[in-house]
């Protein structure tokens, strides 16, 4: 197996997503026994779902019109610390995908990044060893110049002996 093959942040986010299940637990049984969280968290929630999972139902069956009775306060308290357990592990499952996602685009636009670095430093090193051989060619020419007039100068001083 290869060491890298298994990145450490997925590992982490499946802790942390397994540590949320009874993080909810434990809020769901403290929004059971307050007042307050029973009241105002708890009740609300759960009616509004009580109400639109009723008339959904209804709806299907084909009763139009139909009144829904809302749920005495220990049902509602229940069902809704149910929810909010529920939303609670959605949200941390959610947040562990946003993570990895941001993560994984970090490392993406890091690899795109040293790619056109390295396309940058090529693209720089052609353009010198371009005008190096454009120098090289210079060079040659004046060399070979060089190389063609030297006969010639050869055979004028022959001919011209006072030089």
């Amino acid at each position: 197996m290869v060491v890298g093959a298994f990145p450490i942040a997925k590992l982490l986010m499946l802790g942390v997503k397994q540590v949320s299940r009874p993080l909810a637990n434990t809020l769901k049984a403290n929004a059971r026994r307050s007042p307050f969280f029973r009241a105002y968290i708890c009740q609300p929630p759960a009616q509004i779902y009580h109400w639109f999972e009723m008339k959904m139902k209804m709806r299907m069956m084909g009763f139009k019109g139909a009144q829904v009775q809302p749920l005495n306060e220990d049902v509602a308290a229940d069902l809704g610390s149910e929810l909010l357990g529920e939303a609670i592990v959605f949200l941390v499952g959610g947040a562990c995908i946003l993570a990895e996602y941001l993560r994984q685009s970090s490392n993406t636009a890091k690899k795109e990044e040293e790619l056109r670095s390295t396309l940058d430093s090529l693209q720089e090193q052609v353009a010198h060893l371009s005008l190096t051989v454009e120098e090289l060619d210079a060079r040659l020419r004046e060399n070979n110049r060089l190389v063609l007039s030297l006969p010639a100068q050869a055979t004028k001083e022959t001919l011209d002996p006072s030089k």
